[in-house]
C-alpha cells in the first residue's frame, strides 16, 4: 500500500496527544531520512526565497506578501487547493519579506504592519519552524492554514471534511445525504489533547506540531479547527486566536514555534512536541519577541490534597500575557510546569474541566517557584453537597448526557442524534443517559423532571442547583418546580459567538442556584414532584440558533 509518495492511500489521519504521542513515537522512527538533494541553502527566483533544508525538502516564500508558495518534499509539490497558498490568517497582503542565513539555520522574516511572521529551517531537516507576532488588533486572527493539494491524502474523520451538498448553517457547516453533518469546525479534541495535527499514507506524513500556545486564549480545554478536507485540497491549522467560542480576551506578542514537519509515514519526533522542543539556535536570530529559555521560570507544585481519584486534574496559569498549563499526577497532583514568561499568574486547579481552586503565583527568570501542598476546599468541588437526587457528574463538562460525545463533532440535527427530548423519572437508573446534553429554547425548552420527596424532606426549604458549560444568545434555565415559579436568572458572561452548534460546549462554567420554599413540594409522597426547566433569552433566531445551554449537572440538595 505504500507505494509511490504521488498515490493517495487511504489511511486514518492523527492527531498525537501529549500521552498518545509518547507511547507511539518509538514505533514511528525518525524523520524521514535525507535522500538525494541539493545542499543546504537559498537562492531568489525573482518572486520567492526558495529554501532548500539539504535533506528532501524544498520550499518557497513569497517576496511580496510572505506566502508559502510551494512545499516540495521528495519531487512531489504538496503546496495549494484553490489556487490558494499557505498563510497567515487568510492571507497578509503586500508585506516587507527578507531572509538571512547564520550557519546552519536560513530564517525569513515577514513584515506586515505591526505583526511578524518568521519562517526557520536547520540544514537536514524536513521541518519549517515559524512564529507569528501579534502586537494588535489589526489583523483580526491569528491562524496559519498549511493549503495541500487535493489527492495527496485521504482521510474519512468526520472533523475533516467541509463539503457535502447542503449547508445547513452560516455556509460553514454541511449534512450529507445520509444526514450526517461536517464541518471544518469540529475538532473533536481540545488544545490539551494533541501535539500534532496531520495526514500519512503510510510512506508520506505532513502534520502541523502546535506550538505551547503561549499567547492564544481559551486555557487547556479550548476547541477550535483543526483540519480539513475538501474537492480541492485539504488544510492543516495553528489556531493561536480565532475569535470564536472565545473565554479569554485576545493576548498579543509573539507565538510559537509550530512547526510544519514531513515524515516518512509516522508520527513527528516527539522531540518537536510542545514542553519538549528546544530551539536554542533561535536565541540569536534576532525574531521580535523571542525568551530564550534562561529568560524563563518554573511553578511546581509537591502536591494537592482533596482531589476525586475519578477525574483527571489539570493545573493552569493564566494571565493577560500568557497561559500555561500541565497535568497533576493520578497519585498525588504533583505538577511542575515550565517555560513561563515571569509575571504574576492566577494558578487554577481544574477537576475535568471544572475550576475547584485559585490562587496566585509569581514566577521569575532562571526560578523555580515551588508550592507546597495545594488543599482543595470540599465546599469548592459541588460534587462534594448531599443531594437529594443528582443528574450529571459535576466536572465542568456535559460528559455522560445524551448526545454529549457527538456535539464535538456534528451539528444538533446530524441524524446520528438520539431526540433531543427526554423527560427524566428519578430512580430509574438511567437518569443521566436520558437528560439532553444541550437544551435550546425553540427545540426542546420545557424538559421535565420527576421526583419523589420523603414526608421530612417535603416538609423543608430546599436549594435546586444547575450548572452550565456555556451558553449561546444569553440562554439560561427559569425553573418551576409543580406550581411554583422562579424569577428568570440574570444571564452569565458567555461566548458571543456559536458553540454548541460548531463542536463546543466550552465556555465560562456557572452554576445557577434555586431556593425553592417547603410550600413548593407535594404533600402527597407518593406523587411524584414536577421540575420544569425553560431556556429564556429575549436573544438567538430559531431551531438550533435559538437561546442555548450546555448541562454540565443538576441536582436538588439535602
Amino acid at each position: 500500500m505504500s507505494g509511490s509518495p504521488n498515490r493517495p492511500v487511504r489511511r486514518r489521519a492523527f492527531v498525537l496527544g501529549g500521552a498518545a504521542a509518547a507511547g507511539t513515537a518509538a514505533f514511528a522512527g525518525p524523520l524521514a531520512t535525507a535522500a538525494s538533494a541539493a545542499s543546504f541553502g537559498w537562492s531568489d527566483d525573482g518572486s520567492n526565497y526558495v529554501v532548500d533544508t539539504g535533506a528532501n525538502l524544498v520550499f518557497k516564500v513569497s517576496k511580496s506578501n510572505g506566502d508559502l508558495t510551494s512545499l516540495v518534499y521528495r519531487g512531489t509539490e504538496y503546496q495549494g487547493y484553490g489556487g490558494k497558498n499557505s498563510h497567515v490568517e487568510s492571507g497578509l497582503g503586500a508585506s516587507t519579506v527578507t531572509i538571512t542565513q547564520s550557519g546552519t539555520t536560513i530564517l525569513v522574516s515577514v513584515a506586515y504592519g505591526t505583526l511578524k511572521h518568521y519562517y526557520a529551517a536547520r540544514s537536514g531537516e524536513n521541518n519549517i519552524y515559524l512564529w507569528t507576532g501579534k502586537a494588535d488588533t489589526s489583523v483580526s486572527a491569528t491562524r496559519y492554514i498549511v493549503r495541500v493539494k487535493a489527492g495527496l491524502f485521504l482521510n474519512d474523520e468526520p472533523d475533516s471534511y467541509t463539503y457535502a451538498p447542503t449547508v445547513i448553517e452560516s455556509a460553514d457547516v454541511f449534512a450529507k445525504p445520509d444526514g450526517q453533518t461536517r464541518s471544518k469546525h469540529y475538532a473533536k479534541r481540545r488544545v490539551i489533547d494533541y501535539a500534532a495535527i496531520g495526514w500519512t499514507t503510510g510512506s508520506v506524513g505532513l502534520y502541523i506540531v502546535r506550538s505551547h500556545h503561549e499567547k492564544a486564549s481559551g486555557g487547556p480545554f479550548y476547541r477550535s479547527l483543526l483540519r480539513h478536507q475538501s474537492a480541492d485540497g485539504g488544510g492543516l491549522y495553528e489556531i493561536l486566536y480565532y475569535g470564536e467560542n472565545q473565554t479569554e480576551a485576545e493576548r498579543f506578542g509573539l507565538q510559537g514555534p509550530y512547526v510544519i514537519a514531513f515524515t516518512d509515514g509516522g508520527t513527528p519526533s516527539s522531540s518537536l512536541y510542545p514542553g519538549t522542543l528546544t530551539t536554542t539556535w533561535a536565541d540569536s536570530l534576532g525574531i521580535s519577541g523571542h525568551v530564550p529559555a534562561s529568560g524563563r521560570g518554573r511553578v511546581a507544585g509537591v502536591g494537592i490534597s482533596g482531589r476525586d481519584s475519578a477525574y483527571a486534574y489539570t493545573v493552569g496559569l493564566a494571565n493577560p500575557a500568557a497561559q500555561y498549563w500541565g497535568p497533576a499526577r493520578a497519585s498525588d497532583g504533583w505538577f511542575s510546569i515550565g517555560g513561563v514568561l515571569p509575571g504574576t499568574y492566577t494558578l487554577t486547579v481544574f477537576k475535568g474541566e471544572l475550576a475547584v481552586h485559585t490562587t496566585s503565583v509569581t514566577v521569575t527568570a532562571g526560578a523555580t517557584t515551588t508550592l507546597n501542598t495545594i488543599a482543595v476546599a470540599s465546599s469548592n468541588d459541588p460534587a462534594n453537597a448531599s443531594a437529594i437526587w443528582r443528574i450529571g457528574t459535576w466536572d465542568g463538562t456535559p460528559a455522560g448526557f445524551k448526545n454529549a460525545d457527538l456535539m464535538t463533532y456534528a451539528h444538533p440535527s446530524d441524524v446520528r442524534a438520539a431526540a433531543w427530548t427526554g423527560n427524566v423519572v428519578i430512580g430509574g437508573g438511567s437518569e443521566t443517559a436520558s437528560f439532553p446534553a444541550y437544551i435550546w429554547k425553540d427545540v426542546n425548552s420545557g424538559l421535565l423532571v420527576y421526583f419523589k420527596l420523603t414526608a421530612a424532606q417535603a416538609a423543608a426549604a430546599h436549594t435546586l442547583r444547575i450548572g452550565v458549560t456555556t451558553a449561546y444568545a444569553n440562554g439560561r434555565p427559569q425553573v418551576t418546580v409543580n406550581s411554583w415559579v422562579s424569577s428568570i436568572p440574570s444571564p452569565p458572561t458567555q461566548p458571543s459567538t456559536r458553540s454548541l452548534t460548531v463542536g463546543s460546549y466550552r465556555g465560562n462554567n456557572h452554576t445557577f442556584t434555586y431556593s425553592v420554599p417547603a410550600s413548593a413540594w407535594l404533600t402527597d409522597t407518593s406523587q411524584y414532584n414536577v421540575l420544569r426547566i425553560d431556556v429564556v433569552s429575549g436573544s438567538g433566531t430559531t431551531s438550533y440558533l435559538s437561546a442555548g445551554t450546555s448541562i454540565d449537572a443538576l441536582d436538588l440538595l439535602v
